[in-house]
């Protein structure tokens, strides 16, 4: 047996889909991003059951109503994972279980895009199920442990995201719910709606892209909705691009989107770049002191 090496070739060659959370104040329209996207080849995981904004959209929607629902739909749509043990969730075992009630998997293979709405109430559905697992309760009293249900919660939402990150042929986007908050200097500071710490720190090093849909305004002009695409923004807001394609805005359009990311013809990425500070000028030797 030889060594499994993927040439460089057969890398560019993979089907490779973009993975991304795009995050925004209620009502900024982050739903409506939907009508962007193909819809005969986009399948819309809606969990918020909030799609007025899409009220004649022609694509078709998936409505995950548990938490066990959201991981058999995952399992579903990124096969199963080998390293697991048949006990575990998106192991073979828990495939096969799945497949046995929905059907044969090719019927996902029309959709090139997941569309999840959104990651915030994924969280909820995710956080009202640990509650009611046995680590969720104290060993000594029998009463619920809310850091253990919180550490459950961390765990198990990673999971659901590193899973369907790993479904290399599809582009998965989850939306979400961006807080705006003051720090203990009165700072502004934004995070992601999403129960538990755990989830909103580890997120950014999962996905491909991280964007917040905000709303901006030119000086002396008026307000407009864009795409904050990169890390370093005069707004805070978070964000991150690992294909290195992306300007710090971009207009507001997924589908547009994902093409300027995946251009099979594009200008090299933008590499990191450093910028010494200015050298101390010298000191004026009428200054220096006298021996």
């Amino acid at each position: 047996m030889s060594l499994p090496i993927i040439s460089a070739d057969q890398r560019l060659a993979e089907p490779r889909g973009v993975k991304g959370c795009i995050f925004g104040k209620s009502g900024i329209g982050k739903t409506s991003l939907l009508w962007t996207l193909n819809a005969s080849t986009t399948l819309f995981m809606d969990l918020e059951a909030g799609d007025l904004a899409i009220e004649g959209w022609a694509g078709d929607s998936i409505r995950p109503r548990t938490w066990t629902e959201c991981r058999d739909f995952a399992v579903f749509i990124g096969g199963p994972n080998p390293a697991l043990r048949d006990e575990q969730p998106y192991s073979s075992a828990h495939y096969k279980a799945v497949c046995d009630r929905f059907g044969d998997p090719a019927a996902l293979d029309r959709y090139d895009t997941i569309f999840v709405d959104s990651i915030t109430v994924a969280g909820r559905l995710c956080f009202g199920w640990c509650k009611g697992q046995p680590e969720a309760l104290s060993e000594k009293t029998g009463k619920p442990d809310v850091r253990g249900a919180y550490g459950l919660h961390g765990r198990e939402m990673i999971g659901w995201l590193t899973h369907l990150q790993h479904t290399r042929a599809k582009n998965v986007w989850f939306v979400g719910i961006l807080d705006e908050k003051l720090d203990d200097f009165n700072r502004k500071v934004f995070q992601p709606q999403i129960d538990g710490s755990k989830t909103g720190l580890e997120l950014p090093g999962i996905v491909d892209e991280v964007i917040t849909m905000a709303e901006l305004k030119a000086d002396g002009g008026d307000p407009y909705r864009a795409f904050v695409c990169q890390t370093i923004n005069p707004w805070g807001y978070p964000a991150k691009d690992r294909s290195g394609r992306l300007d710090q805005v971009e207009e507001p359009h997924l589908g547009r989107l994902m093409t300027k990311i995946r251009a099979a013809i594009a200008p090299a990425p933008k590499r990191l770049t450093y910028t010494p500070p200015p050298a101390e000028p010298a000191a004026d030797a009428q200054s220096q002191p006298q021996s």
